[in-house]
């Protein structure tokens, strides 16, 4: 049992398992990278009813089980080589395993040198784990000295897919002081750069519309001056060290940087990284409370922006029923309230399919405004970007001809024509308000009204209650496609109390089936939204 050469096979089966195995936890790699690899969050993931990733390797893990027994028995005959005849299904079934989950994530994993480094280590967890089990499984045979037992001896194999995901979180553990100690690094050389440049800092949060308002900002301010701003969604402090490190910020004369929040502590960290000048706080609504837990203490850690902010600063915050209670007057900063009913904001808001109007509120003065933009929300944003704007020194001719050069935020309610059709891509994260906006928006056209979700996330026990209400929003119009299995049960009993046609409702499991539903279904001069592609963390 111990001799070199059984050695050396013990080591060539469990590192040939370990490989193959491995080529299947590629969607596993996925969804950490997509949680920020924040092991929790990623093991909520893998227990998702609707994600079935046990399912799939206990199938996997089945149908090698049943190959194996059927060619070990069947090859008794060749003696000692009928254990190796019985492992041929690993690698056949690996390959149809890869090959049928190939297009399995709609957010492409990023092969990083993080996710390299996490794979190292669950690649060495996987062999340790597969050289233990060929040893045990090779005493076994020994021991029992049994003909069959030795011909099947490398059975348990099979069962390995079923800790591939306990062993991606294991390898993600083992990896997270290495970058814990590199992002520091990273971020605290940012973090000198910054306070070496003599730009202005403005910090953006809130539970919604943060991109927008930052880009809407940057094309304002871009009338007089040169702005360095995050790109796309980068409001991590590795985020925003990573557009730090590129940029030139010798010549800007601001620098604008989005600031997310999931968890407590995160606005007081990007505030020490950044040290804003000045802020906006967009608004605050349930949005992230599944990991905040209560409404109250998103309310709370969003508003460390204004405790975060240098003293003497301006603060513009988008006023709503949450913003209202906090004690603006409190804070060392000159704070601009932002809304309908506020000295400052968008009224009058004209909603058009080519466009919107609104009179815009600026120190007291009305100014009429136009965008090409959509939706109510965009003119709500456009005012918080203009009252920083305005408060910076634009005259109000710069703010409104910067609001009229104001383009679409990728996947932000974003009209694309397609054979005559027009489709809204609002596929970036929605939110409680965002999606009420939209559905707005969706009404206005004069075709055939269809809207394909899979739901809102990120609301914790908010979640059935807000995901009920979209449904009664979603009532009346000429279709209507849930995708999935993890959100669409509240969306579908709300839409039906609200009088919703049952044959007008579609449930599909994947967006590639929508989309398929879709082309059988428009017809030239209809309008479809999607609103809120999930990724695969939430799929």
């Amino acid at each position: 049992m111990f001799t070199l050469t059984a050695i050396v096979e013990y080591i060539a089966v469990a590192a040939a398992a370990a490989l193959l195995y491995a080529l299947c936890a590629r969607r596993l790699f996925g969804a950490l990278q997509q949680t920020g690899y924040d092991g929790k969050s990623y093991a909520r993931w893998t227990r998702r009813k609707g994600n079935m990733v046990y399912s799939r390797y206990i199938l996997l893990a089945f149908l090698i089980v049943l190959a194996m027994l059927v060619l070990g028995i069947c090859f008794t005959f060749t003696g000692e080589w009928a254990a190796y005849i019985a492992l041929v299904p690993v690698p056949a079934f690996v390959a149809v395993y890869c090959f049928a989950d190939r297009r399995a994530l709609k957010v492409p994993l990023v092969f990083t040198r993080r996710v390299g480094r996490i794979f190292a280590c669950f690649a060495v967890f996987l062999f340790v784990f597969t050289f233990a089990l060929a040893l045990a499984c090779n005493a076994a045979a020994y021991y029992a000295a049994a003909e069959l037992v030795s011909h099947l001896r490398y059975l348990p194999f099979a069962a390995v897919p079923l800790v591939l995901p306990v062993f991606v979180r294991l390898a993600a553990a083992a990896e997270r002081p290495y970058a814990t100690g590199r992002n520091k690094k990273y971020v605290a050389a940012a973090k000198e750069k910054l306070a070496s440049a003599a730009c202005v800092k403005v910090g953006i949060t809130g539970s919604f519309g943060k991109t927008s308002v930052k880009n809407f900002l940057a094309a304002i301010l871009s009338e007089r001056h040169k702005v360095v701003m995050t790109p796309a969604s980068y409001n991590t402090p590795v985020g925003i060290a990573k557009a730090v490190e590129g940029a030139d910020l010798a010549e800007a004369a601001y620098f604008l940087a989005e600031m997310g929040a999931r968890h407590k502590g995160d606005i007081a960290e990007l505030c020490g990284l950044v040290q804003p000048d000045h802020c906006i706080l967009t608004g605050v609504c349930a949005q992230h409370t599944e990991t905040f837990g209560s409404l109250s203490a998103v309310l709370k850690e969003k508003s460390e922006i204004l405790h975060g902010t240098k003293a003497g600063g301006v603060a513009v915050v988008g006023i709503d029923e949450n913003t209202a209670r906090l004690p603006l007057a409190s804070f060392p900063l000159r704070c601009v309230r932002v809304g309908e009913e506020e000295e400052t904001g968008a009224r009058n808001i004209c909603l058009g399919t080519d466009g919107t109007d609104f009179t815009l509120r600026l120190g007291g003065v009305a100014c009429e405004a136009h965008t090409c933009l959509l939706g109510r929300h965009n003119a709500h944003d456009l005012a918080l970007a203009a009252a920083m704007a305005y408060s910076l020194g634009m005259s109000r001719e710069e703010v409104l001809h910067g609001i009229a050069q104001a383009g679409y935020v990728p996947h932000r309610l974003q009209p694309v024509q397609s054979g005559g059709v027009t489709v809204l891509d609002d596929a970036y994260n929605a939110n409680i308000e965002g999606a009420a906006c939209a559905l707005e928006v969706l009404r206005l056209f004069a075709g055939g009204k269809y809207a394909v979700t899979p739901g809102i996330v990120e609301l914790g026990i908010l979640e059935e209650q807000e995901n009920r209400a979209l449904g009664e929003r979603l009532a009346g119009l000429d279709g209507v496609v849930l995708v999935g299995e993890t959100l669409i049960l509240p969306v579908k009993e709300g839409y039906l109390a609200a009088g919703g046609a049952p044959e007008k409702l579609h449930i599909v499991p994947t967006l590639a089936a929508a989309q398929t539903f879709l082309e059988r279904t428009l017809k030239e001069g209809d309008a479809v939204l999607f609103l809120n592609d999930l990724p695969d963390i939430y799929g």
